[in-house]
């Protein structure tokens, strides 16, 4: 109807004006009149409760197809006050991993206590809390950025399979280093009681998994006809400008080489203070912000204290 109260000969510019300032009159009348301000709506009574405004759209999941496989991968990354790298780290691995058509959910472990970092006590929580729609893990390092797109990232069932391995990695090579990124089938993980919760500080907790792993019968794989050698990965992290805890305080210096026996997924002790879904760049996660409990009577070397 208001078509015909415009002159005959008007032309386009004019009308996509007049469309753009009826666009924006609608958009301004929604939100006065869910947001309590401006005349009530159908002569809704002043001082009534107004109706609320539309939520934000939900974060929309990765584009997975059936054609990407059963298998899905939590991805494991522990973390503290490292946000730069988190944020480089999140997209790039939501695209590396959807470019290879692996179903993933990423986890990032935030130590939120006063204790030292535990890495691997982190690990056992994500594990715990990832849920029941994920069959696989990665312990992935947050300052690890796999560069090469022929590495595997896919459901390791034959046993533990070490994407960082030590002629790859940039920093680590020798023989029995399993740390930076390791896959492990949730039902393997479970085999080797999951990692010790003993290692406060940083460093040795990957050793000791590797004697677990020994221990479970396991025999752990690594990539082959990967010819891109230190350069396969790239690592952020600056030891300038950010150091590692890597005191060893008391008898610290005599356990750190010894293997638990006892310890692992069956005894960490934690509590979630929050969950968090978010998008980062547009590459989805969810934030687990951990309190780690310490038996400083076994353990005194969780705190510097």
């Amino acid at each position: 109807p208001l078509l015909r109260l415009l002159p005959g000969r008007l032309s386009a510019f004019p009308l996509f004006l007049l469309a753009l300032l009826l666009g924006f009159a609608s958009l301004l009348w929604l939100q006065l009149s869910c947001s309590g301000e401006g005349p009530s709506p159908g002569g809704q009574q002043r001082g009534a409760p107004r109706q609320p405004c539309p939520p934000p759209a939900p974060l929309q999941p990765p584009q997975e197809e059936p054609s990407w496989g059963p298998h899905r991968l939590a991805l494991l990354v522990p973390f503290r006050e490292r946000f730069e790298e988190l944020l480089a780290f999140v997209p790039y691995m939501h695209r590396f991993l959807s470019k290879k058509r692996i179903r993933h959910h990423i986890f990032i472990l935030n130590q939120v206590d006063h204790f030292r970092f535990n890495r691997a006590s982190l690990i056992n929580v994500g594990f715990l809390e990832s849920g029941n729609d994920t069959d696989y893990i990665a312990m992935h390092d947050v300052d690890l950025l796999p560069l090469n797109e022929h590495l595997d990232y896919s459901f390791p069932e034959a046993g533990p399979f070490h994407v960082a391995s030590p002629e790859l990695h940039p920093l680590y090579h020798y023989k029995t280093y399993v740390g930076g990124i390791l896959l492990l089938t949730k039902q393997h993980y479970e085999l080797c009681n999951g990692m010790s919760n003993r290692f406060w500080g940083w460093g040795r907790e990957d050793d000791e998994f590797y004697r677990r792993i020994k221990g479970a019968g396991l025999q752990v794989r690594r990539p082959s006809g990967i010819t891109t050698g230190y350069e396969t990965f790239q690592h952020l992290h600056d030891p300038a400008w950010r150091k590692r805890d890597q005191k060893r305080i008391a008898a610290q210096k005599q356990e750190q080489f010894k293997v638990d026996r006892e310890g692992g997924l069956n005894n960490v002790r934690y509590r979630i203070e929050s969950r968090t879904d978010l998008s980062v760049a547009g590459a989805p996660c969810t934030v687990l912000n951990i309190l780690l409990d310490c038996d400083t009577n076994e353990t005194p070397w969780c705190t510097f204290g």
